[in-house]
């Protein structure tokens, strides 16, 4: 029992100072990747949602740790899709109550681990499936695809350009 509990202590954090040249590329990145999106959204695809709440989640691992395993594209891509897809199939079967976002959720991660591409926003894209309102339950089976499948590519495709443009960053780490 005292080992369990001593677990939950944790360490003290040591505190460096903050390296603010990475700073810098996280930021390229970020401004790079939503503003494409956000571009595309308001001017070639403006009747098309592409803009989700998961990809604020997806942009801080793409571009602030694309060293981390849950940001590598093999992770964000199938993560993202299965998890959306997850997502669309709780809803069409149980609509938007409490138990269709349970097992979103749930499935999703079940999902993911299973076919080793863990990537936690994914679990908001499935969740966002259940409780994103007509705008997104409206668009069914297309959800995966679009926004969700084109919103992570055109993210992963900048952050394989920005990440290595700055010399002491690689990515992706693998595919």
């Amino acid at each position: 029992m005292k080992t369990y509990l001593g677990k939950m202590r944790g360490e003290r954090l040591r505190r460096d100072t903050p390296d603010l040249g990475d700073a810098f590329w996280s930021w390229l990145g970020a401004v790079a990747g939503m503003g494409a999106i956000c571009w595309l959204s308001a001017h070639w695809l403006s009747q098309q949602l592409l803009i989700v709440a998961s990809f604020g989640a997806t942009s801080v691992l793409l571009y602030a740790a694309p060293e981390s395993p849950f940001a590598q594209p093999r992770n964000v891509l199938l993560g993202s899709l299965l998890s959306a897809m997850a997502g669309v199939a709780c809803f069409q079967l149980l609509g938007a109550t409490t138990l269709a976002v349970t097992l979103a959720v749930s499935l999703s991660i079940l999902l993911m681990q299973l076919t080793h591409s863990v990537h936690p926003p994914g679990a908001a894209a499935a969740l966002i499936a259940v409780i994103g309102g007509p705008e997104i339950t409206g668009l069914g089976w297309w959800y995966p695809l679009m926004p969700i499948g084109v919103g992570s590519a055109i993210m992963v495709v900048v952050a394989v350009l920005v990440n290595n443009l700055a010399r002491h960053r690689r990515y992706p780490l693998h595919w």
